[in-house]
């Protein structure tokens, strides 16, 4: 299994040190830079799991840098470390960059790490599920094709116990899978 990767963004070089610290029992590949441009560099590059970045930094702010992470890797989990909270800090992380979590500098390390594990795993089954759900339409197009060419092939009928009820058995079955196994579905 594909371990996260974690960006790390803080212009600190102390609390870059101190996040990864806080973050390296855990199973995930961390990545660090020191400033929003960096960190979207690095994010070009790979694919990042979750990004943890701080709201005041030169040259980028930490909320625009999450805007910018939302449009482009919306998928990615966001979260957001300040040592000067405001409440229109936290509104405009939350409602622009769309963040995961608004922690407080200096954070407890493992509040923060149980937030990311949690959003993480969030990721994954809304990962799972989008993998089932086209499983699930690649299988819906295949049946749908199937009842056009064989008319009534999908109708499926069950006797008193439950147990299917199997009107005409089809001659040559082999022969019905192999075009079924050639046959394009429509996406």
């Amino acid at each position: 299994m594909k371990r996260d990767t974690v960006l790390i963004v803080d212009d600190e070089p102390g609390s870059l040190l101190i996040l990864r610290r806080a973050l390296r029992s855990n199973a995930y590949d961390i990545l660090t830079a020191s400033s929003a441009e960096s960190g979207l560099e690095l994010c070009e590059k790979g694919e990042i799991d979750a990004v943890i970045s701080d709201q005041e930094m030169p040259g980028m702010s930490g909320t625009e840098f999450m805007a910018l992470m939302r449009r482009r890797y919306p998928g990615t989990a966001r979260f957001m470390l300040t040592g000067r909270a405001t409440l229109d800090v936290a509104l405009d992380a939350i409602n622009v960059g769309a963040i995961h979590h608004f922690f407080v500098k200096p954070c407890n390390p493992s509040e923060l790490a149980s937030a990311l594990r949690q959003a993480l795993h969030q990721r994954r089954l809304l990962e799972e599920s989008r993998k089932l759900l086209e499983a699930l339409r690649h299988q819906s197009a295949a049946l749908e094709s199937l009842e056009a060419q064989y008319p009534g092939i999908t109708a499926v009928r069950r006797d008193g116990d439950g147990a299917f009820v199997i009107e005409d058995l089809i001659e040559d079955f082999d022969g019905l899978l192999r075009e079924i196994d050639s046959s394009t579905i429509p996406t």
